[in-house]
């Protein structure tokens, strides 16, 4: 999916699709470089002997990497300094060759807990079969 050109946060409607973003299937080697950056090497991400004997079957992506996706279909219109609140549940595993497309909807105006008026969106990461794989929320100062 092409990136949207332009995307004005500041007038979304109650209702208002935000624009999805979708990845490329996460190999082993996404699994690899997160591990490097984030610093968490638990071996059900990376060693698929290791996951076997989990039960696993094989490797599966960290829950993090797919709530960092959430955050980015924010931040690509955003500035960080106005999401002021960010959550995510997680709902489903997700495994090598998975594709995430991650959507989001304005769901409220309000005001933030500073007074600043703000905008609430339901956030979703779903897979190439439209699994859930993670879900939550973004409240988000506008400018003013």
């Amino acid at each position: 999916m092409a990136e949207p050109s332009a995307f004005d946060y500041t007038t979304a409607a109650v209702g208002c699709a935000w624009p999805a973003l979708s990845l490329p299937p996460v190999t082993r080697l996404t699994l690899a470089l997160y591990c490097g950056a984030s610093g968490d090497h638990n071996p059900l991400h990376v060693d698929q002997d290791f996951a076997r004997e989990a039960g696993l079957g094989d490797v599966i992506a960290h829950g993090m990497l797919v709530m960092g996706y959430m955050g980015r279909t924010v931040t690509r219109f955003v500035p960080q300094t106005a999401l002021l609140a960010f959550n995510t549940r997680f709902q489903a595993m997700t495994r090598v060759g998975d594709q995430i497309t991650c959507t989001g909807e304005v769901i409220a105006h309000e005001t933030g807990a500073d007074g600043r008026p703000c905008i609430r969106l339901v956030l979703r990461a779903t897979d190439q079969k439209g699994e859930v794989k993670t879900q939550g929320e973004a409240l988000i100062a506008l400018p003013g």
